[in-house]
């Protein structure tokens, strides 16, 4: 467990233009899922009791009542997951002061849409990024990418003091929607996820800056594959998603995560977590002992944004700097696999 400090210069987020009001949202949801809501006619409740008011997507909600398919989800994937790529990298590199021009690595991870070439190389030139940047795009972790994937970047920095490491998640999570299947993980899935992006950037300073990542740990539980993921049909990806999930946390995520807070020999840090769901922080603050709402930045993030799977965990980070973070935090997500991921970082007054 490398403990060498990585200096984040710049942390940026970004959002695409249609708004998506949960009160819209659930109308819509209703009509379209009629079947559902009749065989289950609880699962209304969960527009209400997911914690969230809106949410943000690349396209308007009327888009998605229509036939789609793998074209017409991979063309707003393309157009947006490169938008949201470049606005969020732009953001963050001029937070650092850094040219893109100077950037050595991109580290990209999205799991929402499939793209090759991968996005960095499709928007790079537009951004300025130099042709001898190395590329390092990802795909597959998930809701756990924002912290694994900030990881990899980490590691990327310390390997080569001095380089520039430009990383950035994003995630099209509405384009998942499947009006042609009814199943309550569908329903669930539309009250819950929303579009955004997030990206940092990465060196090794002389001078540690105010946020620097430190050490980092991932746990993956054997026979935990149905949990969480993608089914893949002619017509799209279909979301997995198990009931089990928060009853899951509630048992299983304490020791790994007091194992990592051991192992990083930190003392009583800042708990920063991927808002997954209401349930999920709930399951959350139960595993850990923490008191009822200790969880507040992720669940303000949630409430505006919704599940943006990988990059949420940087949202609810950029918000926590905003409020004042000082000192040792953890940050934790979790993904398929199943798979908890977790990062050490130092805040100091910038």
């Amino acid at each position: 467990m490398a403990t060498a400090p990585v200096s984040v210069l710049g942390l940026a987020t970004a959002v695409p233009d249609h708004v998506l009001e949960q009160s819209a949202v659930a109308d819509f949801a209703q009509r379209i899922y009629a079947k559902a809501f009749a065989r289950y006619p609880k699962l209304a409740e969960v527009f209400v009791n997911a914690g969230i008011e809106r949410r943000y997507s690349v396209r308007p909600i009327d888009w998605f009542d229509q036939p789609l398919g793998w074209r017409e989800r991979t063309q707003a994937y393309l157009d947006g997951a490169g938008a949201l790529f470049a606005r969020s990298a732009e953001k963050a590199l001029k937070q650092a002061g850094i040219a893109a021009k100077d950037v050595d690595v991109i580290v990209n991870v999205s799991s929402t849409g499939i793209a090759t070439p991968s996005l960095e190389a499709r928007v790079g030139g537009a951004l300025g990024l130099r042709a001898s940047a190395a590329r390092v795009p990802v795909f597959g972790l998930g809701c756990a990418g924002g912290v694994s994937g900030l990881s990899i970047g980490a590691r990327l920095a310390r390997a080569a003091p001095g380089e520039v490491v430009l990383f950035v998640a994003v995630e099209l999570c509405t384009l998942a929607f499947r009006g042609d299947r009814c199943s309550k993980a569908d329903v669930i899935s539309s009250a819950l996820f929303g579009d955004g992006a997030a990206a940092a950037v990465l060196r090794v300073e002389r001078e540690p800056a105010p946020l620097t990542v430190r050490a980092a740990a991932e746990h993956t539980w054997p026979g935990t594959l149905d949990i969480m993921g993608w089914s893949v049909d002619p017509a799209g990806f279909g979301v997995v998603l198990s009931r089990s999930l928060p009853r899951f946390v509630e048992q299983r995520l304490a020791v790994p995560v007091k194992r990592f807070i051991k192992n990083a020999k930190l003392t009583a840090p800042h708990l920063i977590c991927h808002p997954g769901g209401a349930k999920v922080l709930d399951a959350v603050e139960t595993a850990l002992e923490l008191q009822k709402g200790t969880l507040r930045d992720e669940r303000e993030v949630l409430r505006g944004h919704g599940n943006m799977s990988a990059p949420t965990v940087l949202f609810v980070l950029e918000r926590a700097r905003r409020r004042g973070l000082r000192g040792e935090a953890v940050m934790s997500a979790l993904g398929p696999g199943f798979t908890a991921s977790f990062l050490a970082l130092k805040a100091a007054h910038g």
